[in-house]
């Protein structure tokens, strides 16, 4: 395979990535409204969702979910180096990169223990982030 077939095909498993990341960012809500408690109708939810402090501490999986999402729907061909930045972020949240957004890791960690629909979340988005390339050592480059 050639260069351009390459980043092709780490494309196409990069495209994969924010549909797991949605996954384990419902899977956090439900399990936040559980302990928020009743929050009311779909548009209540939503506004809990994104304005109480319960659920600020989403907000980096969301800001990364849009981004990314964003990054994908440019035509323009992602080089491996990219790539491999992003499976560094979405890693800095969801390990085992190094926890940059550390009060996410925290909360996010005893969620994944605590939660089996966390956890049954968590695995497919590991398992994806296993086929991308890995990012360099040191901080990935920030994107998006």
């Amino acid at each position: 395979m050639n260069q351009a077939n390459d980043n092709i095909a780490l494309r196409i498993s990069l495209q994969a990535v924010p549909r797991a990341l949605r996954a384990v960012h419902k899977a956090l809500i439900d399990v936040e409204t559980v302990y928020f408690g009743a929050v009311g109708g779909p548009l209540e939810h939503l506004q809990l969702i994104t304005n109480h402090p319960h659920f600020a501490w989403l907000q980096p999986m969301s800001i990364l979910m849009a981004a990314l999402d964003e990054a994908l729907d440019e035509p323009e061909t992602l080089n491996a180096e990219a790539i491999a930045g992003w499976r560094g972020q979405v890693e800095e949240l969801v390990g085992p990169g190094t926890a940059a957004a550390s009060a996410f890791r925290a909360k996010y960690l005893i969620l994944l223990h605590d939660s089996p629909e966390v956890a049954m979340a968590h695995g497919p988005l590991r398992k994806l982030l296993g086929h991308l390339p890995q990012p360099s050592t040191g901080t990935p480059a920030r994107l998006g």
